[in-house]
């Protein structure tokens, strides 16, 4: 309730204008903006499946071409013939010549162009009876020590994978040199019978092969070949010189953007704990999204427009109209019924001004038929009566009895009769001021005049039996009053309230001013009023009756309601033998 009011009190044009900016363009742009944050995490997230899935095929194919040699070094270890010949003792070269030649040399002449990531296979032996030559090679002391060599002699039944470099020393060191060529490295121990010697085949990749596989990826990133203990063993990043030395993935650094995928870890003993790590930008995933950011922007603008145009026209429309209907409106509270000029529409508005202009005609009608002759009317009525209280002013010559009284008051004194003439002066004042026509408002202070000389009179009459108090508020006596209004009230104290007791009483007369309100109190210890009385009196409050032809209070209270309207309060307190309490707040003038 208390919104649908607050909206009542805002103007139509800002109604339409929160109408549009809730309804048109706050739904325009939070949509776009959903439209494009949801598309762009789907593109995103599209993408990095595109991308994870790619790393992953990487890493199928890296791990095929490993396989192919692990392949060929389990059919070398589980070929018996094979671990014969490496394990036989020669007394004379020849017939390891002829062992070699039957057996061997078809048997690599056979595996080497079977797998074509396949560059070389080459056996190890310690046999030193073998000539080192076409394929076969000797384990040296020094051998031994190398890491490779720790490594798999410490994991049995197991393959390891060992980079190479270009100038491979005959101990396959990695300690200098380029690192090149894969191999692929395992010991041939299938056989108890024939583990007389150690023996160990090497399977050398092509490095084209690999290259190939890391390259043929349409990815705009980074690829990263982890082993097992962190080292990036090959990258397409060219930042990383991992051809001369090792490098640790974990010490590289990255953009604050790039979004880093890897593969998921493999099951096989010999690639356990190595990863395939693609890098990319998040601008480069987002690349196609942003594209077409222009065109979402674009059409955003397109769909705010047009509604935009369309509101602001029928807007336009509506308020000008609106406006125009209501400063007509404005100049008939003026009384001026010009009518609004123009086309007359169909809708709403336009039968809302038709009706105005026919109305504007119609109450100007009225005022020039009805008002104005109304008007002529009431004003010879008032001529006439005017005429009439002239008449009667001038048949009781005011001048005639105020000179009489004060011809009585002047023989008076001659006569040293001073209290006859006071009260016959203020007799003579009284009658003065109430014939006194034209000035219907008197300041306190006069009113108070008026008043000490009715009492003046009373207290002569009564002579010791009424005494009288009167106090007043400095601040009071400059307000105007309505002539004669606290007199009645005064007159009933006396001659109602006083005058029945035999011993007399006294009046206490107060009048106050508190803020925008004028006081006036009286109190008197006269014989009081019945419950009835006072109830007349207040009935004098809420009745209509018009001025009779005493001045009382029923006709002071029903000049306060004239000239006050409901803006006066009257206070009525009295009881029988305790006195009486009146109390007449007015507003200050």
């Amino acid at each position: 309730m208390k919104l649908r009011l607050g909206l009542n009190n805002v103007r139509l044009r800002n109604k339409m204008f929160i109408l549009y900016i809730f309804c048109v363009f706050l739904p325009i742009v939070l949509t776009n903006v959903i439209f494009y944050n949801v598309t762009t995490e789907n593109v995103k997230n599209q993408r990095m499946k595109d991308i994870s899935r790619a790393v992953e095929q990487i890493y199928n194919q890296f791990q095929s071409e490993v396989e192919d040699a692990v392949t060929i070094s389990s059919v070398f270890n589980l070929d018996y013939n094979i671990n014969q010949i490496l394990e036989t003792e020669y007394v004379e070269p020849a017939a390891y010549v002829e062992a070699y030649d039957s057996y061997f040399r078809r048997i690599l002449n056979n595996y080497t162009p079977l797998y074509a990531s396949v560059q070389n296979i080459k056996i190890f032996v310690e046999n030193p009876t073998m000539l080192h030559s076409g394929g076969i090679g000797f384990i040296s002391n020094e051998m031994k020590e190398t890491d490779w060599y720790q490594q798999l002699t410490e994991r049995s039944d197991a393959h390891i994978i060992f980079i190479r470099t270009q100038q491979e020393d005959q101990y396959l060191s990695d300690q200098r040199g380029i690192r090149d060529t894969f191999s692929v490295i395992s010991e041939m121990n299938n056989y108890e019978s024939k583990m007389h010697w150690k023996k160990f085949v090497k399977i050398d990749l092509k490095t084209r092969s690999i290259e190939q596989i890391f390259k043929n990826l349409n990815l705009q990133g980074n690829i990263y070949l982890v082993n097992d203990k962190g080292k990036v063993e090959y990258t397409t990043d060219p930042a990383v010189d991992w051809r001369k030395e090792s490098v640790d993935y974990e010490s590289l650094t990255f953009p604050a953007d790039s979004i880093a995928i890897q593969s998921e870890p493999s099951h096989v003993s010999y690639l356990e704990n190595w990863r395939i790590i693609g890098t990319i930008s998040e601008e480069e995933v987002l690349r196609v999204v942003r594209q077409s950011r222009e065109f979402v922007i674009a059409l955003a603008c397109l769909n705010m427009i047009l509604p935009t145009l369309i509101i602001l026209w029928i807007t336009g429309s509506l308020n000008k109209r609106l406006v125009q209907i209501l400063r007509h409106m404005k100049k008939v509270k003026n009384q001026n019924f010009d009518t609004i000029k123009g086309v007359e529409y169909l809708d709403e508005i336009g039968q809302l001004t038709s009706e105005f202009n026919r109305m504007t005609i119609q109450v100007k009608s009225l005022i020039d038929d009805v008002y104005i002759a109304d008007i002529q009317t009431k004003s010879l009525e008032l001529e006439r009566r005017k005429a009439q209280l002239n008449a009667l002013q001038s048949q009781i010559n005011p001048h005639f009895l105020f000179n009489a009284l004060e011809t009585i008051r002047m023989r008076s004194l001659i006569k040293d009769e001073m209290e006859t003439a006071k009260i016959i002066h203020n007799m003579a004042k009284i009658f003065r001021t109430s014939l006194t026509w034209g000035k219907d408002r008197v300041m306190v202070s006069e009113e108070m005049e008026f008043i000490i000389c009715f009492l003046e009179i009373q207290k002569y009459r009564f002579e010791d039996r009424m005494e009288y108090e009167i106090s007043i508020d400095p601040t009071a006596k400059s307000c105007k009053v309505p002539k004669m209004m606290f007199l009645p009230f005064v007159e009933n104290a006396s001659i109602h309230g006083i005058e029945p007791l035999r011993h007399g009483g006294s009046i206490k007369i107060q009048v106050e001013r508190e803020g925008d309100e004028l006081i006036f109190m009286i109190r008197d210890n006269g014989i009081g009023m019945d419950e009835s009385k006072v109830r007349q009196l207040y009935g004098y409050l809420e009745s209509e009756e018009e001025i009779g032809e005493r001045i009382g209070v029923q006709n002071v209270i029903y000049r306060m309601k004239l000239i006050y309207g409901d803006r006066f309060h009257i206070l009525f307190d009295s009881e029988p033998g305790k006195g009486t309490f009146i109390q007449v707040r007015v507003p200050v003038e």
